[in-house]
């Protein structure tokens, strides 16, 4: 095209030169060559604009081969190049593109003609706000940067979060730039994101907006893509979805504009709509940069994420609009991202003013200003507002308010004072509402008054009194009490309205005090009307005051933006003549209200019942819509002439087609389905809807490409509100299906949440609907009933949400929102009952939030609540609205986003918050004058108590301000302003105002970043305790010499401080000498800390100086090592210390001391002579400097310790401290471990021990030689010293001359058998030996007594004594004292060792019990052992068990009186062989009473053999056999063998799997139980067979079985055949009627029987009848848990009355009805023979209005004199009852058990219940748990119980018996000797250590439980001490305590002295499970499980 040649060579010239050659080079070529290069041009260079494009390739025409004269360059032999080929294609491709970018253009504005049509105002890109932020973009996307012409277009893009309103810009600001990128534009449902992208299709059709008209505008909604289901291709969504081509079929036609698209994807924007309808969810590429083919099938989805992830049209403008919310999807796509604002009021009242059109017609302005102030005053309609759809909705719902008001013809006054009637009003026809949608066709009718209502004015003013002086007038504090005449004839009106000044209070308005002070003119003439407000005249005087004639019909507003003032003077209407004018003849009655709720508010605009709720918003919405049909033509087949239904009749007008809707609605909600298409609806509805406005059409394309009419809701809330509707009145939605839909909402949004197309707020409008005010329209639509039930149910689903501890802020928010709903006061107190403090964090928050929050926080009352706001998009609004929150205790504010300005608005609305105790500002941007305006309000709250601005920058000013109202807050306890970047002038300020506020309590700064001041309350320095000094602690402050002499000369002016901490300086010397130099004028009681500020021994020598230049100085502390913690530093006051007074303490622990340091140290404490305590541990001192210390010994004459732990001494310094002990006169005590390299210590006080535990075995000998010279109380601690055995014999030979020795400790040290066994004689060498307890590795140790002991305990355990060593030790015992208790368990007896030790036992005096466990026992041991209890008279128990958990105990008589013997075998896997050498034993023993079996794996033949071969004596014994087999026809063929085998059996019962026998000579079999064994009735033949061959028998017991009529039929068959027969059992455990009826015909037959029980049956009204024959003849009858219907239950009851001989009567758990308790009331007072009553449970149900029939059951047992036994558990009894029951008591002398648990007796009744308690001297048992009792009935437990001597039982769990309480039951338990069990789980403290240590004072004690209480190891601690003592104790419940590895390692312990504990329980406690399972090896009665 262009010549060759180096002529044409331009790599080197300029670009200027360059172009200006080309241009001349063209300028002479021929027009082919032009033509040629142009086309080249076009096909080579990217991003040629398009019109530049088009232009150029028109010039260049079509054919380049066609050439006219080309120029020489131009060879005519070249074949056509590809870059020929495409000049042929582009430019159709360019006019095809052309023709359908016209195409787009067409239809983008008849869209727009569409959709304008129905808009009440213009829309403009450039009033609509958007707040940017910058995107989260991905780190894989290619570089976005526009070229450099769109440089200069861009807008910066801030940085973080969506800003605030300050960050604000335009739609069309925003949009500037946006070209080659994806945009995001975020906003709520309603905001007008469909809307705006139209009208940004309109302007782009018109030339306009940012983006350039050259591009392809493809406009795509995400609702009409989810119609694609199939996949297509780029061209397909193109052309059959968006819009296809003139010539749809011309495929070419749609080649090109593809082709074009694809070569050029910069020059389209696609803008897609609404992603937060789109049904899928966007993804990122598999693979990052991978392109996708255009031509390729696709899903839209994956069509859709190609566009945003750059893999189709890679350049291509995107703009894509969705919720906040689902941003998150668009996070490393979207490179900018902007969210819609909300219109502000401003823009609100202007839409209005444009609907009802103010600025129109001036007959409908009244409409338009009532419906503003309307909208303004209602906080729903306000937030519904601030989203222009919803605008519109409310616009609507008020224009119908209003409309419907005035059709009901308020009564009003004309002008001429005539009134008429509500149907005497006419309505004008034919005016319309400018600014409507034309849709609607609604008139507004008007009565001609320009809208305002007449007020009448009424003939007199009685109500109203006028105070008397001016003084009695109240003037309020705010302009919202002000009251304004009602008529404006009442007002003078200055000329102009600019004139016209609002004054700030009232108190300048005067009111006369009669009526003839009043001026009144006579004509209307005389009223003179000032033209400026200067001639307005202000009385002087309450007489000049001029009283309009109509106060009571005042209207107050809310606020001064709801005042209405005429625009000009014109518009005041003033009457014509004076006469028309009403005048009262006197105002004396006229009454002032004091406060404005008594204000009576006039009927006026008041009558417009505004919604308090939004459902009840869209209640009236749903009727403004529904009103509309009948403006349009009326509801098909009703009369048309009906005047327009009003609701709730319109609801039930129109109740078929809201169901039809309501249906359509619930259907999409649960389909997730917004567009419904023509077909899915029917006509009849589809026509209403369309006619009402509540459905609108939208046009789409379906995938064949063809055009569809679709239909969606208004909006989607409507379609929410509707389904609601469906829920609460169809019956087709079930209640799973509601508890489904019934969720809070959360504003945190994740990526994994799952989308939503609906606005979540269904539950809303669910809540809503439950509440009462909607029930009466929901009647309208569902019947009463089925409406109660489903308000019923959701609003127990909101009260499980508000007792849920698991909602955080967002859902807590949403629940008062759903509580508001339901306008429920009990559930708003419900939500914050557990909460005292609501936290909301990180979520924007809206007035209407703020006005959810106040119904629920008002609803405390004066308990209060606080409200925590944590990083909270909050707009100043937000605090405009925070004041309806009454009885706010905490207010919180913390985030960077509250500055000043927000403080200064929080500032003015304080004051408001008349209980605020608390507030926080923290972490926000507050500076020193937000700080002054807080300050300046926070005088205004005299209730604050706290005030916490920390991190914020309020500087030293800023802290000045707060400080200053020190003084003025009398309340105050605490300030907080840390990390404000203040320095030492707060500091300085701070300490300062000490002086002049003396309630400062502490000052506190730590490097001025924690800076806290706290005060003390008036009540506590008025009160008689002694008022604490206060203290300052000033941390970490680096301070050089003159800022110390600044800060100590402010704390020298201080008053008197406790304590002075300046800990962490890390001063030098010289500053530290300052420190100490002003010292003396500090006035410091207690003690000064200097933590890190002390660092060598030059620091210590003037710090020690202070102990004797300083004499309040009484103790130094430093420990200059203690790394990683600070240096502690102290210097002690005598108030501080807890020593004697007169004496002092140096600690210079951990200092690094040489002797050469500790010279210098001793020098500067001079003479001082009262030092007593000297520390030098864990120093370098070494021997030098302990024989330095040695030699100031004589000059410390007050000295009682010195410490030198650790400081490197030798075996020579001990030898040195030998000298000193016999030297020194006073040094009494020497602690010597590790021969001193670890413990010295000297003390100087009477008595002592001697620790040389690392001493060698050698010098024990003379050690003990030494000390045999003692006199003083002696403890030998050898531990951890390994004895030898020639050590221990050498230790044994001096011990019998060591007089003085209590205590010899060698634990860790015996670790040999041999000297264990060495060790064991000392029992006989010497006699004042009580205890040896030996154990390799653990705890050894020899007590001994001042005298002879006249027993001892002797414990060898863990060693491997073996049959050998049983011998020695047999020889040595036998020459010792008496023994207590033998314990050798886990050693290695084995069997020939046990049988060494028992064949001695005999000889052996042993008073309590030998300990064999774990000695590898086996069944031949076993047999030896039992052997005992022949051979060994004084053996009275054996307890054996050889399986896992080996187990030998051998109990011994004790001096009792009793000789019964008893014999235990569990777990041991017995043979045949061996169960008939028990049976040997057994015979042989006729004293033996109990024989016990458990898990041995017997087999049913081998017991049989073995109850044969038992030979019993007179006195009986009873055998229990529990094996897991014993169960159902096993368990009966058992029984029957039993009996067969053995005549001695006189009772025979199996219990679950155990048999219980009782066997003895010359009975005959009495009783036959088979309880809870499996048992089924067709298994009780062959028991029968036996049953009739014991003609005896007395007891038959098959209860807890599964019978059936079975069962029964043969248990009655056989109770005839029984004489002898008086007790029947058969508890059910099933539900079948006929087994009572059976049983009560055949007990009509046996007349013997007297005890009946048939607990938790059914009996039916026929067996009631029966049995009501029966039952007088009984002596104890038992029917608890027994299911009656009422007429069955009451003739039984009615029986009871004629059981003269009953003794037992059991009810629990009964239904009484009042009738049948009223009857059992009535039979008890005839049952005088009754000893053992049960009626537990049977009050439960007792409403406390029915409270006289507990009363009156009581009074009735007032006869009951024998009474023995009475349980009335779960009565709730309370006051009433309990002194019921009081003066009962005493006349019940001989009760022996009595149970009130599960009541409510408070400590005052429980005091007056235990005084009379004290007339049962009986009393063996007494249950009072779960009541509320507290202290003082603990207190007085302790003065009753101690005189009841025979309380076996005490149970007072779950009661508030405190600390205090705690106490006061440990003194009455070590009074209570018989005591064997003690309950006090969950009784409020931990603090149960005395109760613990009273039980060594209960020797019979069994059962102890302290679960629930959340003990420590101090309880446990002192637990295991006494454990020991308790030798009968069995069970410890100490489950859910905190409860250490520590302290169950001591019960460890204590167990190995406890052989009858058989268990622990230790479940939730502070143990880990892998040291629950380590304990719980060692000794298996440690249980850590929860069963």
């Amino acid at each position: 095209m262009m010549p060759s040649g180096s002529a044409w060579d331009i790599s080197d010239q300029p670009v200027a030169a360059t172009v200006k050659a080309m241009l001349e080079y063209f300028s002479e070529a021929n027009a082919a060559d032009c033509r040629n290069f142009l086309q080249s041009m076009c096909l080579l260079c990217e991003n040629i604009p398009m019109r530049l494009e088009s232009r150029l390739m028109s010039v260049a025409g079509y054919a380049n081969n066609v050439c006219e004269n080309p120029s020489p360059g131009v060879t005519k032999e070249e074949p056509p190049s590809p870059r020929s080929e495409l000049q042929l294609v582009k430019r159709p491709r360019i006019d095809h593109w052309e023709h359908y970018i016209g195409a787009v253009t067409r239809s983008l504005l008849r869209r727009w003609e569409r959709l304008s049509g129905a808009l009440v105002k213009e829309v403009q890109l450039e009033n609509v706000w958007v707040n940017p932020r910058t995107a989260n973009r991905g780190r894989d996307r290619p570089d976005q940067t526009p070229g450099p012409t769109d440089r200069g277009s861009r807008t910066p893009e801030p940085d973080g979060d969506f800003g605030s309103l300050e960050s604000r810009v335009t739609l069309e600001t925003f949009l500037q730039g946006c070209a080659g990128k994806v945009t995001a534009v975020a906003g709520p449902a309603g905001s007008g994101k469909t809307l705006l992208m139209s009208c940004l299709g309109q302007q782009w059709a018109h030339g306009l907006g940012p983006v350039p008209s050259s591009y392809l505008f493809v406009l795509l909604e995400f609702r009409l893509l989810n119609l694609l289901s199939s996949p297509l291709s780029l061209s397909e969504l193109l052309f059959r979805h968006y819009l296809p081509p003139k010539g749809e079929d011309d495929d070419d036609v749609k080649r090109a504009i593809v082709d074009y698209l694809l070569s050029n994807p910069a020059q389209s924007c696609w803008v897609l709509d609404g992603y937060d309808e789109f049904y899928s969810k966007l993804s990122g590429p598999e693979v990052q940069g991978e392109r996708l083919d255009p031509e390729k099938p696709l899903p839209v989805a994956d069509l859709i994420s190609g566009l945003l992830n750059r893999q189709l049209l890679p350049g291509c403008t995107v703009l894509v609009t969705c919720r906040v919310r689902d941003v998150m999807d668009l996070e490393g796509v979207s490179d900018k991202v902007g969210q819609l604002l909300g219109w502000d009021s401003q823009e609100i009242k202007d839409y209005v003013d444009d609907f009802f059109g103010v600025k129109g017609d001036s007959a409908n302005r009244a409409f338009g200003g009532q419906a503003a102030d309307l909208l303004l005053s209602s906080q729903h309609l306000l937030a519904m507002s601030y989203l222009p759809a919803l605008c519109n909705i409310c616009c609507i719902c008020l224009k119908h308010l209003l409309l419907e008001e005035k059709e009901g013809g308020a009564k009003v006054q004309d002008r001429g004072g005539e009134t008429r009637g509500k149907d005497a009003e006419k309505k004008p026809e034919g005016v319309q509402i400018a600014g409507e949608r034309k849709e609607s066709g609604e008139d507004l009718i008007t009565d001609g008054t320009n809208g305002r209502t007449q007020v009448q004015i009424p003939s007199t003013l009685t109500p109203v009194q006028i105070p008397s002086t001016l003084t009695q007038v109240q003037t309020p504090s705010t302009l919202s009490q002000v009251q304004i005449p009602s008529t404006l004839s009442q007002v003078q009106i200055p000329s102009t309205l600019s004139q016209v000044q609002i004054p700030s209070t009232l108190s300048q308005v005067q009111i006369p005090s009669t009526l003839s002070q009043v001026q009144i003119p006579s004509t209307l003439t005389q009223v003179q009307k000032p033209s400026t407000l200067s001639q307005v005249q202000t009385p002087s005087t309450l007489s000049q005051v001029q009283i309009p004639s109509t106060l009571t019909l005042v209207q107050i507003p809310s606020t001064l933006t709801q005042v209405q003032i005429p625009s000009t003077l014109s518009q005041v209407q003033i009457p014509s003549t004076l006469s028309q004018v009403q005048i009262p003849s006197t105002l004396t009655p006229v009454q002032i209200p004091s406060t404005l709720t008594q204000v009576q508010i006039p009927s006026t605009l008041s009558q417009v019942q505004i919604p308090s709720t939004l459902s009840q918003v869209y209640l009236n919405v749903l009727c403004a819509f529904l009103s509309r049909n009948s403006a349009k033509g009326g509801k098909t087949g009703k009369a048309k002439t009906s005047k327009p239904p009003h609701r709730p009749s319109t609801l039930s007008w129109y109740r078929s087609e809201i169901c039809e809707l309501s249906q359509l609605a619930w259907r999409g909600l649960e389909k997730s389905k917004i567009l419904f298409l023509e077909e899915d609806i029917p006509r009849s509805v589809l026509d209403f809807s369309i006619r009402t406005g509540l459905l609108s059409q939208v046009e789409l394309r379906l995938e064949s490409g063809t055009l569809a009419r679709a239909y969606c809701f208004i909006h989607l809330t409507v379609q929410e509100f509707l389904a609601a509707l469906r829920i609460m009145t169809s019956a087709d939605v079930s209640d799973a299906q509601l508890k489904k839909r019934f969720n809070l909402k959360t504003r945190w949004t994740t990526k994994s949440d799952q989308r939503t197309v609906f606005t979540d707020s269904l539950h809303l409008y669910v809540c809503g609907l439950a509440s009462q005010h909607c029930a009466p329209a929901l009647g309208e639509l569902a019947s009463a009933g089925w409406v109660q039930k489903r308000q019923a149910l959701v609003l127990k689903l909101l009260n499980k949400l508000c007792h849920s501890n698991a909602l955080t802020g967002p859902k807590i928010l949403e629940l008062c929102h759903c509580v508001q709903e339901s306008q429920d006061h009990q559930l708003a107190r419900e939500v914050v009952g557990t909460r005292t403090t609501l936290e909301l964090r990180n979520i924007q928050l809206l007035p209407k939030d703020i006005d959810a929050l106040a119904f629920v926080v008002n609803s405390v009352g004066d308990s209060g609540v606080g409200l925590d706001f944590g990083a909270c998009s909050m707009e100043l609004e937000c605090l405009d609205v925070l004041p309806r929150c009454r009885f706010i205790h905490h207010l919180s504010f913390r985030s960077r986003k509250y500055g000043d300005k927000f403080a200064e608005k929080l500032s003015s609305v304080l004051p408001e918050f008349s209980t605020l105790r608390k507030l926080e500002f923290c972490g926000s941007s507050l500076t020193a004058t937000g700080a002054a305006s807080l300050a300046s309000a926070l005088e205004k709250c005299p209730e604050i108590t706290e005030i916490n601005l920390s991190d914020n920058s309020l500087k030293d000013e800023g802290i000045k301000h707060v400080a200053d109202i020190f003084a003025k807050l009398p309340r105050l306890a605490s300030v907080m302003v840390s990390r404000n970047n203040s320095s030492l002038t707060t500091v300085d300020y701070l300490v300062g105002k000490m002086s002049s506020c003396f309630n400062i309590q502490r000052v506190h700064a730590d490097a001025m970043k924690e800076v806290t001041v706290t005060f003390s309350q008036n009540s506590d320095m008025d009160s008689h305790h002694k008022k604490s000094e206060p203290s300052v602690s000033l941390l970490n402050q680096k301070w050089n010499k003159p800022e110390m002499q600044k800060v100590v000369k402010s704390l020298a002016r201080c008053p008197a401080l406790s304590v002075l901490d300046l800990s962490g300086g890390q001063w030098d010397v010289e500053v530290l000498k300052t420190l100490t130099q002003f010292l003396p004028k500090f006035n410091v009681t207690e003690k000064i800390i200097l933590n890190d500020s002390c660092s060598s021994v030059d620091d210590l020598v003037v710090l020690t100086a202070l102990l004797s230049k300083h004499p309040a100085v009484v103790e130094l502390h430093i420990r200059l090592q203690s790394s990683p913690d600070p240096v502690p530093v102290s210097i002690v006051f005598s108030g501080g210390s807890k020593r004697p007074a007169n004496t002092k303490t140096l600690c210079l622990g951990c200092c690094g001391l040489l002797h050469t340091g500790l010279t210098r140290v001793l020098r500067s404490l001079g003479t001082s002579c009262d030092l007593a305590v000297l520390d030098l541990s864990s120093n370098c001192l070494g021997n030098n400097g302990l024989k330095k210390l040695l030699d100031v010994l004589p000059h410390l004459g007050n000295i009682r310790e010195i410490d030198a732990s650790d400081n490197g001494i030798s075996v020579e310094g001990v030898t040195m401290l030998a000298g000193a002990l016999c030297s020194c006169d006073n040094l009494t005590e020497i602690h010597i471990r590790d021969g001193g390299r670890e413990q010295v210590i000297l003390k100087f006080c009477s008595g002592g021990r001697m620790n040389n535990s690392s001493l060698l075995p050698a010098h024990i000998t003379a050690l003990c030689m030494r000390l045999v010279r003692c006199r003083s109380p002696l403890e030998l601690d050898l531990s951890h010293s390994s004895l030898k055995d020639k050590a221990v014999e050498s230790l044994l030979r001096v011990l019998p001359k060591m007089a003085s020795l209590q205590r010899l400790n060698v634990s860790h040290s015996v670790t040999s058998t041999a000297a264990a066994l060495i060790l064991a004689r000392c029992l006989t060498v010497s006699r004042r030996v009580t205890s040896v307890e030996l154990r390799p590795q653990s705890e050894c140790f020899v007590l001994f007594d001042r005298g002879k002991a006249e027993q001892a305990s002797c414990r060898l355990t863990h060693y491997s004594l073996n049959s050998d060593n049983v011998e020695r030790l047999t020889e040595i015992l036998l020459q010792g004292p008496e023994l207590s208790d033998l314990d050798l368990s886990s050693n290695r007896l084995e069997d020939e060792g046990v049988k060494r030790l028992v064949d001695s036992l005999p000889r052996l005096k042993i008073n309590s019990f030998v300990n064999l466990s774990n000695n590898s026992l086996t069944q031949r041991g076993l047999l030896d052992v039992a052997g005992t209890l022949v051979t060994c008279d004084d053996v009275s128990g054996v307890e054996v068990s050889v399986g896992a958990g080996e187990r030998c105990l051998i109990w011994f008589r004790q001096n009792d009186g009793r000789c019964e013997k008893t014999l235990s075998v569990k777990g041991s896997s017995l043979e045949s062989d061996h169960l008939v050498r028990l049976a040997a034993i057994v015979s042989n023993c006729p004293s033996l009473t109990k024989l016990e079996f458990k898990n041995n794996s017997l087999q049913s033949e081998w017991i049989e053999d073995f109850v044969k071969a038992l030979d019993v004596g007179q006195t009986g014994c009873s055998v229990s056999i529990d094996e897991c087999w014993i169960r159902a026809e096993k368990a009966v063929s058992l029984v029957c063998r039993c009996l067969e085998v053995s005549s001695n059996i006189q009772t025979i019962r199996v219990d679950h799997t155990t048999l219980h026998l009782f066997l003895m000579k010359s009975t005959g079999l009495t009783s036959v139980s088979l309880v809870d064994c499996a048992l089924e009735g067709r298994q009780l033949s062959p028991v029968k067979s036996i049953i009739q061959r014991r003609p005896s028998l007395t007891e038959l017991d098959f209860s807890h079985n599964s019978l059936g009529a079975a069962g029964a039929e043969s248990l009655c068959s056989v109770l005839p055949l029984l004489p002898e027969l008086s007790s029947l059992s058969v508890v059910s455990k099933e539900t079948c009627e006929t087994v009572v009826e059976k049983l009560s015909q055949a007990l009509l037959q046996s007349a013997t029987v007297q005890c009946l029980n048939l607990s938790g049956h059914v009996i039916s009204d026929a067996a009631a009848q029966t049995m009501t024959a029966i039952l007088p003849r009984l002596r104890s009858l038992n029917l608890s848990h027994c299911s009656w219907s009422a007429a069955a239950g009451l003739q039984l009851v009615r029986a009871l009355g004629r059981c003269v001989r009953l003794e037992v009567l059991c009810l629990d758990c009964v239904h009484l009805d009042e009738n049948s308790r009223a009857c059992l009331a009535q039979a008890l007072r005839k049952i005088r023979s009754i000893r053992s009553l049960k009626l537990n449970e049977i009050a439960a149900a007792v409403e406390p209005s029915e409270a006289n029939g507990v009363l009156d059951l009581l009074a009735a047992m007032e006869e009951l004199t024998r009474i023995e036994e009475l349980e009335l558990d779960g009565w709730r009894m309370s006051g009433g009852g309990v002194e019921q029951l009081s003066r009962l008591l005493p006349v019940w002398t001989e009760l022996r058990k009595i149970s009130l648990s599960k009541n409510l007796i408070s400590d005052q009744s429980g005091d007056k219940l235990l005084e009379a308690l004290t007339s049962c001297g009986h009393l063996e048992e007494l249950s009072l748990c779960s009541n509320q009792l507290g202290d003082l009935t603990a207190a007085r437990m302790a003065l009753v119980l101690p005189s009841m001597t025979h309380i076996t039982a005490l149970d007072v769990s779950e009661n508030a018996v405190g600390s205090e309480g705690s106490e006061s039951l440990s003194r009455a338990m070590k009074c209570m000797k018989k005591l064997s069990r003690i309950q006090l789980t969950s009784v409020g403290t931990s603090e149960l250590c005395a109760v613990a240590a009273s039980l060594a004072h209960c020797p019979l004690i069994r059962d102890v439980g302290l679960g629930w209480n959340n003990c420590g190891d101090e309880v446990v601690l002192e637990l295991a001490r006494v454990l020991p003592v308790c030798q009968k104790l069995t069970r410890i419940d100490l489950e859910s305590n905190s409860v250490s590895v520590v302290g169950v390692e001591a019960l460890l312990r204590a167990l190995q002295s406890c052989p009858a504990l058989e268990l622990i329980r230790l479940w939730r406690n502070d143990v880990s499970s892998s040291d629950a399972q380590r304990l719980s090896l060692k000794d298996g009665r440690l249980n850590f499980s929860s069963t």
